[in-house]
């Protein structure tokens, strides 16, 4: 055959680049959107944002649905794409230069000489607490043993994780180590021994028997039931795990108030003594919309803290008002660019007002009654609702949370799948999960409940849970299974 040319005509739709960018502005979470804006920013002139919004906060505190209609214009600084730069007198997105402080003038605030206020200037910062490494090596440090043990603790040392056990073999590590260092099991051995002397207890343990073993040593000898505690994890750990406890009494050959007595001393102890030292960094949520409640109706508002004040900058648009020359071309450029930017963060956060308007909408019985009264819905129920696509909702939904009464919630915490009632309607997930851990909170701890109990209970409320739907529910809520909430 020859190769020929054909042509072909067809329809498609194509993302333009500005589309695509603004889908990514709508999935982007609060944080990650004011990185973004501050990366712009920075290559942007024509574009800045307003750090001090002055007397006008009031104005924008209370943004709603209804409000829309004149669309954050207290928010967010929207110039008109046809129009033309206005004169600076009349510019409103222009800040007069005249406005700026004088930063170099000198008001004699400023002075090279220091007085007795200067340390008021500068003030202190805490300084970093110690890691369980250096805590660790400061000890070690102190110690009166050798020079080269010294060393070789400091090697296990590095070897513990963050938990502060020693989770590698000494077999292993041995045949890791150079053999010009010339060590041996034996060095090991021995500096485990001082590593596990150091604090906290149970530093240095390869298991959890041996790190709860090292902490009832470490306790003072008049300790009520300390030789019993130790007897207990030494040989019956699995039993007191598995919460066995007609087993361990008659092993231990004690009553329940002896056996209570020892259970309450082990579980004082720490099962992970180096998180202690552990550098955790907090998570912090920006809701990105507030609800509350007005005059009997519960409303859905815009969060101010969360909304970036963008506006263009008044020098380079003056700039380029004068300027008609080539140097011009790429400030008019970096202009429709900000004015672009500008406005899709704008129908961002409406379509984000839009949807928790209505998410708020179907769920007010969740806001009155908590989570027991939360009603089945999907995201293509919003969807239609706002005539909006289905994944439109899925990005809103997306790392956006609400802070309501009852605590902040991502707004995917709203939706969720349904449970069929004899009744013939629906119950939600959420709601079925709340009256699990509600039965499992006021449930008799020496009897507790089975699954097929709590699914027995679930079917004479009128909600038809199969015993694994339940168990599927209370493993997704970190609940134990009935023999470990047993208690004596």
């Amino acid at each position: 055959m020859k190769p020929t040319l054909q042509f072909k005509l067809s329809q498609h739709l194509t993302l333009t680049p500005q589309l695509q960018y603004s889908i990514r502005l709508l999935q982007l979470s609060t944080v990650e959107l004011s990185q973004e804006i501050e990366r712009i920013v920075q290559e942007n002139p024509l574009l800045e944002l307003d750090d001090h919004p002055g007397n006008d906060t009031a104005d924008y505190r209370n943004t709603t649905l209804d409000s829309l209609a004149e669309p954050l214009s207290d928010l967010i600084e929207i110039p008109d794409d046809g129009a033309k730069l206005l004169p600076v007198e009349d510019d409103p997105y222009i800040k007069k230069a005249a406005d700026e402080p004088d930063w170099f003038a000198d008001d004699g605030a400023f002075h090279n000489g220091r007085d007795d206020d200067d340390e008021r200037d500068f003030p202190q910062q805490a300084a970093e607490p110690p890691n369980l490494r250096q805590h660790l090596n400061s000890q070690l440090c102190l110690s009166q043993i050798p020079e080269r043990d010294k060393k070789i603790v400091g090697l296990l040392i590095d070897s513990l994780d963050d938990d502060g056990y020693l989770v590698q073999d000494l077999e292993e590590l041995v045949e890791l180590l150079p053999p010009e260092l010339a060590i041996d099991i034996d060095d090991l051995n021995i500096a485990l021994e001082h590593l596990q002397h150091l604090d906290p207890p149970g530093i240095g343990a390869r298991n959890l028997r041996e790190c709860l073993v090292m902490q009832l040593r470490a306790l003072p000898e008049y300790t009520p039931y300390r030789e019993q505690a130790l007897l207990l994890v030494n040989n019956h750990l699995d039993s007191l795990a598995s919460r066995d406890f007609c087993t361990i009494k008659k092993l231990l050959h004690c009553d329940d108030d002896c056996l209570r007595s020892i259970q309450y001393t082990i579980t004082r102890l720490n099962p992970r003594p180096g998180t202690a030292f552990s550098s955790a960094v907090a998570r912090y949520i920006i809701p990105d919309v507030i609800v509350t409640k007005i005059g009997g109706a519960w409303v859905a508002n815009l969060n101010p803290e969360a909304m970036p004040r963008l506006k263009i900058n008044r020098l380079y648009a003056d700039i380029l008002k004068r300027c008609h020359d080539d140097s011009a071309r790429r400030l008019s450029s970096q202009l429709h660019e900000a004015k672009w930017l500008i406005k899709n963060v704008h129908q961002r956060f409406s379509t984000i007002l839009k949807v928790s308007s209505a998410v708020v909408e179907r769920q007010r019985q969740f806001f009155e009654h908590g989570a027991v009264a939360m009603r089945p819905m999907v995201l293509r129920e919003i969807a239609d609702t706002l005539d909006l696509h289905e994944s439109t909702i899925s990005r809103v939904t997306t790392q956006k949370f609400m802070r309501t009464p009852r605590g902040i919630f991502e707004l995917k915490y709203f939706f969720g799948s349904h449970v069929a009632t004899d009744t013939g309607g629906a119950c939600s997930a959420t709601a079925i999960r709340a009256l699990i851990k509600q039965m499992v909170n006021a449930e008799n701890s020496k009897k507790p409940l089975s699954d097929s109990q709590i699914s027995e209970v679930l079917g004479q409320q009128g909600i038809v849970v199969a015993r694994r739907t339940v168990a599927k529910y209370r493993e997704s809520m970190q609940i134990p299974p009935v023999n470990l909430r047993k208690s004596f």
